[in-house]
């Protein structure tokens, strides 16, 4: 085991990168499924949600070779749907999306029930209700999700309840090589549903809409290969910005794409910070005390929910009382407790967080409980003087690239460490 320790007080400044998209890069890598041939993705994150993936592909039969460090040629021609390790797929969420690359190549799919962060309840009934609509007849049964059709995935159109990101992508990905046209309306419109209609349309696919409420996949009979650069990172971007922000900082995040970050710009504008933007940079800087707000998640082009922990972390330094509506997912809170035990006053209302700000924070041995739920312990950690420790940081390193690395070189007293096993200790004495 390992754990993260963070001696802060000090305000972060200089230049951090930021690595591609965990949300973007998880839906294309397993997209390659559709194609017959070889794909080159860059700008791959290097966390642990990638590495899971990369492992889930070669263990059905496909080829991943690494050309660098966020390089990777990805051959899927041989794969063999319904071979995906059972436990591999449990350990995150976005192994869901072998479902649509299975049954739009194969005209059938078997995988397990997808894992990943303990926040709530996250069903995939929108998922199910597509798969549905293309012609498929879907079970759930000793833990797996099931899809078979005689004629394959068949276009249709198909309208969600919700605005739901994952069944946007899985969707999309499944109809790309359907037959006939499908039409999704009430689709999601976030970054990295375009991202992934971009690579698919590289691969030869006929998609348009994607940004848009609606939808439209010509489908086609077989996809190419392709070489495609995933996007910026936009949740890492805020991360660092709202870091930069909580230290009293000034800190240029680079590799980005402004226009992504723009809910999360107009709330740190809003409480007091600077926020200067380039063609491919944003420089947060902030010299006064910081101002109470109200914030609220929404689907994009709103305040993303994958934001919500660090912005509360951030408001619990404001004057004043705050809140933070999670209009998402109803129990994404566990983090409070963790917060609370820095001295952080606030409590939850049914799905809104009130925050009485003004106080720092104290140190304390705290955990990660789910991915950003951890970057938000962390942030807390950076502003106040003495050791914090962190525990069970598997769960940031699911989503951020190096983060104590990228920390450290803008001026952050952080560290991670290896903690003894006690039965080792024991055997040692």
């Amino acid at each position: 085991m390992e754990k993260i320790i963070v001696n802060g007080g000090t305000p972060l400044n200089g230049t951090v990168e930021t690595s591609g998209s965990k949300n973007a890069a998880l839906p294309i890598i397993y997209a390659t499924v559709l194609v017959k041939g070889k794909c080159i993705l860059e700008n791959i994150p290097n966390i642990i949600d990638i590495t899971y993936s990369f492992e889930i592909l070669r263990g059905m039969g496909a080829k991943i070779r690494m050309l660098d460090r966020t390089t990777y040629e990805i051959d899927c021609t041989d794969v063999t749907p319904g071979t995906s390790d059972y436990e591999m797929v449990r350990r995150l969420r976005g192994s869901y999306y072998l479902l649509g690359a299975e049954f739009g190549r194969f005209g059938k799919a078997k995988v397990g029930l997808p894992g990943g962060c303990n926040f709530g309840v996250r069903p995939i009934d929108q998922h199910i209700k597509g798969f549905e609509a293309l012609g498929g007849k879907v079970t759930t049964e000793r833990g797996y999700v099931e899809i078979e059709s005689e004629e394959g995935a068949v276009g249709a159109n198909i309208f969600f309840d919700v605005s739901s990101v994952g069944a946007t992508l899985n969707i999309m990905i499944a109809a790309a090589t359907a037959e006939g046209t499908t039409i999704i309306d009430n689709a999601a419109k976030e970054p990295h549903v375009v991202d992934c209609a971009n690579f698919l349309n590289t691969c030869g696919a006929r998609i348009s809409g994607a940004g848009s409420d609606v939808i439209k996949i010509k489908g086609v009979p077989e996809l190419h290969g392709c070489t495609y650069a995933i996007i910026p990172d936009m949740i890492e971007a805020g991360s660092f910005m709202v870091a930069a922000a909580a230290t009293g900082g000034s800190v240029r995040i680079t590799n980005v794409i402004p226009k992504h970050l723009e809910s999360i710009t107009a709330k740190l504008i809003e409480i007091g910070a600077v926020v200067e933007e380039f063609d491919d940079a944003v420089h947060v800087t902030m010299n006064g005390k910081l101002k109470k707000t109200s914030v609220k998640t929404l689907p994009y082009p709103g305040f993303p929910t994958d934001m919500h922990p660090q912005m509360t972390a951030l408001l619990c330094l404001a004057d004043g009382v705050s809140y933070v509506n999670e209009s998402i997912y109803a129990n994404r809170f566990k983090y409070i407790e963790e917060l609370r035990r820095m001295g952080a006053k606030l409590k939850v209302d049914g799905s809104v967080v009130v925050i009485e700000g003004g106080e720092p924070y104290t140190p304390a041995s705290v955990i990660a409980t789910d991915l950003r739920g951890g970057i938000a312990v962390m942030i807390a950690a950076l502003t106040c003087k003495g050791e914090t420790e962190i525990t069970e940081i598997n769960l940031i390193e699911r989503g951020y690239d190096d983060i104590c690395g990228k920390l450290s070189g803008i001026g952050a007293d952080i560290k991670k460490v290896v903690i003894p096993d006690q039965a080792e200790i024991k055997k040692a004495n």
